[in-house]
């Protein structure tokens, strides 16, 4: 893909200062390769660098040009098509993780991509140096792929004189990602494509909001949204809340999933545990937490007992943190008679408790056990198979999320259901994915699973809606069997979504 910019010839008025530093111009590589798959073998080009973005700049409402904002990290795929063929007649998915502040590594090198990274199963790690495998699951079996590094993630920054920060907000974000998608489809002539979008974590919240921006500002129609842990509406699983109710409930079912994998409910099927959890939460907790002072004793052990049953935990520490564990001390307090901790990102995995002590964890053990596979992995794919220009350090996290802006929900929870929505009215043909995990407490099925039956859509809208739901945590993934499942559900789910299934 060529900047047009870069082909235009210097002005007269052209400066030293303009030689020294030229404008900035987007940068990519194309390789070609072939991959096996159950469908037969793929020959698909990769093409990764930067592309830059331009924002129309004003002064007295005069229009003084197109400037040069921001230079975005992309890597996509795209299946080699027989000479005359109409790509428009191919789907195209555009790719990003969440955070906000994480790069597109771990869809793109863990379940979606045509490689991806070796890092073993849960309970057997793959030890350093790491590898990359083919992934004959990656759905460029049914869809060309394009993954996005938001600013400041991966290889994406501000250009010379700009400010990253100004993109670190839900507003920008939403506008850059979706100047990205515009620009990518009219250059690659795919307005007229089945066009999807891929969200993990925050990553759905960015999704639902592209995909109005997308359509209120360009009139751009999608054919699907694949939303993996999502999280569109903050309040009902917000702890910062001085009253966090609604949070309590919402992560007592992934409480008692967890208590589970870890032998704490002996004898019992997980789902036994996840129904009478889920039924509790629903019901007698959701009173009891209502109640208040006006719960009598009698009440209060009861629900006690039950809450100390199902989550692993003492009945003395519920009654110390008023029947309402936050998760991050859950987190801490579940093994801590084995000095150990559960991820946050996936209550699977356990890592040693930094202190007998410690209130909370000093680390989500479930990011220590993979961000080393994925950041190597990413570094040599990168370069050493996709022949990138670029050697900046690749950022699989930023520190965005420590100052991110949300001032368009000044005064209320973060929420953006009315988003999904509004497309999902707007256009009659839209169809989601929804994927939860339950061993996930980042963004908990519950929570998840309730803003869905909060809607307000007809029921013709709620029938295109599907759900996967996957024993795992916040990335389905991470796990041979339960990667190779998700795949497959997200390949078939665009092949369907887009009238090819």
């Amino acid at each position: 893909m060529t900047d047009p910019t870069s082909q235009q010839a210097p002005t007269p008025e052209a400066t030293a200062d303009d030689a020294a530093h030229p404008e900035p111009r987007d940068l990519m590589v194309q390789t070609h390769h072939t991959l096996s798959t159950p469908d037969g073998e793929l020959s698909y080009t990769a093409r990764t660098g930067r592309i830059v973005l331009r924002e129309e700049e004003f002064k007295d409402d005069v229009f003084e040009g197109w400037t040069p904002r921001a230079e975005l990290a992309v890597t996509s795929y795209t299946l080699d098509l027989p000479e005359g063929s109409d790509r428009s007649d191919r789907p195209v998915t555009f790719v990003f993780n969440g955070g906000p502040g994480s790069s597109s590594v771990w869809l793109h090198l863990g379940v979606l991509g045509p490689r991806i990274v070796d890092a073993g199963e849960v309970e057997e790690p793959t030890p350093p140096p790491y590898r990359l495998l083919d992934n004959p699951q990656t759905p460029l079996r049914a869809t060309d792929l394009v993954f996005i590094d938001p600013m400041s993630t991966g290889q994406s920054r501000a250009v010379r004189g700009g400010k990253a920060k100004d993109y670190h907000g839900w507003k920008k974000d939403v506008e850059q990602v979706s100047e990205l998608i515009r620009l990518w489809c009219t250059r690659e002539d795919r307005w007229m494509s089945p066009k999807f979008l891929c969200g993990e974590s925050y990553g759905t919240t960015r999704a639902v909001s592209v995909a109005e921006h997308l359509f209120s500002r360009f009139g751009m129609q999608l054919n699907g949204l694949v939303l993996i842990s999502s999280v569109l509406d903050f309040g009902a699983q917000d702890f910062r809340f001085l009253r966090h109710d609604a949070a309590c409930q919402s992560y007592l079912p992934t409480y008692a999933a967890i208590a589970h994998y870890h032998g704490l409910h002996e004898g019992r099927e997980l789902a036994d545990v996840l129904a009478e959890a889920e039924e509790l939460a629903a019901g007698t907790y959701r009173w009891a937490l209502g109640r208040g002072h006006r719960l009598t004793d009698a009440e209060r052990a009861d629900v006690r007992a039950r809450l100390a049953s199902l989550t692993g935990l003492s009945e003395d520490y519920l009654e110390r943190c008023d029947l309402r564990p936050e998760h991050w001390r859950f987190c801490t307090e579940l093994l801590r008679a084995e000095g150990r901790t559960v991820g946050r990102i996936d209550g699977r995995i356990t890592g040693v408790l930094h202190s007998g002590t410690a209130e909370g964890m000093d680390a989500d053990p479930s990011i220590d056990a993979i961000l080393g596979p994925y950041a190597a992995a990413i570094h040599h794919y990168l370069r050493g198979e996709l022949r990138s220009e670029l050697d900046l350090p690749y950022a699989v996290f930023s520190d965005a999320i420590e100052h991110w802006s949300y001032q368009e929900f000044e005064g209320r929870p973060i929420d953006v259901t009315d988003k999904l929505e509004r497309v999902m009215r707007a256009n009659p043909h839209l169809r989601v994915r929804i994927e939860y995990g339950y061993y996930d407490l980042a963004t908990p099925y519950g929570a998840a699973e309730d803003m869905v039956a909060h809607l307000r859509l007809p029921d013709q809208a709620m029938d295109r809606i599907e759900h996967a739901w996957f024993e795992t945590g916040h990335m389905p993934y991470v796990g041979g069997a339960s990667r190779v499942e998700e795949a497959e559900g997200i390949t078939d789910f665009v092949r369907r979504a887009s009238g090819r299934g």
